[in-house]
């Protein structure tokens, strides 16, 4: 249904970033978009190119008087840095830092110069996906649906909120601090292991928890492999850069439970089949049940750190130490967004597959007329059957 693509280097004149799929008629401006670029760029930890950069997005096709046309969205978001790199002559870089795609990106295309793969490969591509996903917000939105995250830990710091802490009173909190935690009590101690890192020239990673509300039980499919929903959000989630892991709900301490202690139960409350817990994350079969969305995404540590790592020089074969490139101590806060916009474009997704539609208000019968868990939309035969196959035995 929906699919983008993104273009442009770290260091180049600009990103760009086609949507494709999203139906005419919803609301679009700038300032949708700009909200969330601009959290994007706050965050405890951050390098100089924050500091360089203000990302502000320029719709280019796809909405005109205010309201997608259903037609591709086209983005761009000019790199203030290029100034700096338009006219000058670049040193070759020939010895690949361990955990990025230098060398692999040498092995897969045959690179020559290294940067070619460092400047593709660099996370400064999120720009372009948090437009993409601002956008996906904006259509969510129509429906009630909401899309949060917040930090967790960071640098083994637990920064977890209270467990009866509303996920709304969670969204709020993150976003009123710089290292995005919505535990006010662990703030400053998340901000003290980040200042350690910096003083000692290393890198922090952490995990992100990533909520989606309000979303409707039925999305996705348990019948063929790529329809799971869980499994897109998760493939979406992993493909942000630095992302190592991701959990659906609380899995790995699941996976030490046994199954009583694990599967939410259903109870009939007021004519609704409802959870009193979510352990399942939200999903069960590959299709969302109605309850939070949870999605845990751990970050490593950011690759490129003052303090040099053993490579090779692939120009003399020689062992050599890394050469620093401006980065991070710290994007953890940062990354929460990026998540959000992954997330946000994967349910976007499974809403017009679900309720089809080339406008708006389309959409929105559909919605409203959508099966819930209730006992009166869930008609049962209540009578033997047989499979009733011919085959040839």
């Amino acid at each position: 249904m929906l699919r983008f693509l993104t273009a442009g280097e770290s260091h180049g004149p600009y990103l760009t970033a086609i949507l494709e799929g999203m139906p005419a008629g919803l609301p679009l401006s700038p300032d949708d978009i700009n909200h969330d670029m601009a959290r994007r760029q706050k965050g405890y930890g951050s390098g100089g190119r924050m500091r360089i950069e203000k990302d502000l997005v320029e719709i280019a096709a796809g909405v005109m008087n205010g309201h997608t046309t259903g037609g591709p969205i086209s983005f761009r978001i000019v790199n203030r840095d290029y100034a700096k790199w338009r006219d000058r002559d670049i040193e070759p870089m020939t010895v690949p830092r361990p955990g990025h795609a230098d060398l692999t990106g040498a092995i897969k295309y045959g690179y020559r110069e290294l940067r070619l793969a460092l400047e593709r490969a660099s996370a400064r591509e999120t720009a372009a996906r948090v437009a993409v996903g601002a956008a996906c917000r904006r259509l969510l939105a129509e429906f009630g649906i909401i899309v949060g995250s917040y930090t967790l830990e960071i640098g083994g710091v637990d920064a977890r909120p209270p467990e009866d802490m509303p996920y709304m009173e969670r969204f709020a909190a993150a976003d009123a601090n710089d290292v995005r935690v919505a535990n006010p009590d662990r703030v400053e101690v998340v901000r003290e292991r980040i200042s350690q890192a910096m003083e000692d020239k290393d890198t922090l990673g952490g995990v992100i928890e990533v909520v989606a509300l309000n979303v409707p039980p039925g999305l996705g499919s348990h019948v063929h492999w790529d329809r799971r929903l869980d499994a897109r959000l998760a493939w979406a989630l992993m493909s942000v850069q630095a992302m190592k892991g991701v959990e659906i709900g609380p899995a790995f301490e699941n996976a030490r439970r046994p199954g009583t202690q694990v599967h939410d139960e259903i109870f009939l409350e007021d004519g609704r089949l409802v959870r009193r817990t979510n352990r399942a994350g939200g999903f069960e079969g590959g299709i969302t049940t109605g309850e939070p969305i949870v999605a845990r995404v751990a970050m490593k540590p950011i690759s490129t750190t003052l303090n040099p790592l053993r490579s090779v020089d692939l120009a003399t074969g020689q062992p050599a130490t890394t050469n620093y490139e401006r980065s991070d101590f710290c994007a953890v806060p940062r990354a929460g967004v990026v998540l959000e916009a992954m997330a946000c474009f994967v349910l976007a997704d499974a809403l017009i597959e679900k309720l089809g539609g080339d406008n708006i208000e389309e959409m929105r019968p559909r919605f409203r007329a959508l099966r819930q868990a209730r006992l009166e939309d869930l008609i049962m035969d209540d009578e033997p059957w047989r499979f009733g196959y011919t085959t040839l035995e």
